[in-house]
């Protein structure tokens, strides 16, 4: 039986971690006791299952299990309603683990990092007072679109997956301050993104990206981008790939090029509707738009007077001249370089 530390009267902390526990028994503790218990730690122990007797200490607000062999998470947890931080990095848990009851938790910090979850949980998707999900060092494949469920989510850690894919839905969390990516396969940043204006840290080294998203301008707040690791393309690349526009797109751009009138009763809804999508060259010397036939460009932005970072942009033809030239050391400027801030980023790591 491990030798329980002193409690004071307002709040115990029961540490009782590298003891080689493989069982717990609580019984000797008076209920009063057991109700001071609001931390409890078992770290580096030799536990396979979470003993009965911690889920009956009904104010526990933190546990750690980390490094342990836990398999399985039983239904009694459940009675810890008062339960905010739950920590079990670094055992043998998978998507199969956990109670179906477990979405009801009112947990705000779940960390289950250095498991064997092959994909997120269903009930970790519905757990809108989730601040803090990681599970990095897993065996994720994918990001369910559900993600967007966790409204109060401000830091996701993923880091250290199989993860090739970002769904858009990720945009949508609006409280997301760090978001940690990293040691994926993820070859692309969906534009989305730019939609998250509280993102302060994004971690995406030791990745395959080769481009970001022009709209990553648009992360206002963002103040460390890592970008280490990716095979960033190290000059321009022109991507002449490109589908003649066809006669409705044509037409489109004549009339919003050359400012034709006409109105809501001239035009069936759904030319209405088309001619209301046409996206402006980003070419500072053309005033040409398109819809949907586009050239693929990538150039350089520069961050902070030093980091040229390859953003994606897409001009109307191949005959538009790109905004910069396709020479990385030439001093021509492009208007979103010179739209940068040098205070934008903070810290862009490269390398």
């Amino acid at each position: 039986m491990a030798r329980f530390p002193s409690m004071d009267d307002k709040c115990a902390v029961l540490h009782l971690s590298r003891l080689q526990l493989d069982d717990l028994n609580l019984d000797h503790l008076t209920d009063s006791k057991r109700q001071q218990i609001q931390q409890l730690h078992l770290t580096y122990n030799r536990l396979l299952l979470l003993p009965p007797s911690v889920c009956f200490l009904s104010n526990l607000e933190y546990l750690d299990i980390s490094n342990n062999a836990l398999t399985v998470i039983p239904d009694d947890i459940m009675r810890l309603t008062n339960l905010k931080t739950f920590v079990a990095k670094n055992n043998l848990l998978d998507e199969s683990s956990f109670p179906k009851e477990f979405e009801r938790m009112q947990v705000e910090t779940l960390n289950l990092s250095g498991n064997r979850f092959g994909e997120i949980p269903v009930p970790f998707l519905k757990m809108t007072t989730l601040q803090s999900l990681a599970l990095g060092g897993n065996r994720l494949k994918n990001i369910p679109a559900e993600i967007e469920n966790l409204t109060s989510l401000e830091l996701l850690y993923l880091g250290g997956n199989l993860i090739s894919f970002i769904p858009p839905e990720v945009a949508n969390l609006t409280s997301l301050r760090y978001l940690v990516l990293c040691d994926n396969r993820i070859q692309s940043i969906p534009p989305q993104l730019n939609k998250l204006h509280s993102l302060l840290s994004l971690s995406l080294h030791n990745n395959l990206l080769t481009f970001l998203p022009r709209e990553i301008l648009s992360l206002v707040h963002l103040q460390e981008l890592s970008l280490r690791g990716n095979p960033l393309v190290v000059r321009f690349i022109k991507d002449m790939t490109y589908d003649p526009p066809s006669l409705m797109e044509l037409a489109g751009r004549t009339i919003k090029t050359q400012n034709l009138p006409f109105s809501s009763c001239d035009l069936p809804s759904n030319l209405n509707h088309y001619l209301n999508l046409a996206s402006n060259c980003p070419n500072p010397k053309c005033a040409g738009v398109y819809f949907d036939s586009c050239v693929r460009h990538i150039k350089f932005v520069d961050f902070c007077g030093k980091y040229r970072l390859p953003l994606m942009h897409y001009l109307c033809s191949p005959q538009c001249s790109s905004p910069c030239s396709s020479n990385p050391q030439s001093d021509a400027e492009s208007e979103d370089e010179n739209s940068v801030p040098a205070d934008r980023l903070q810290r862009v790591l490269l390398g």
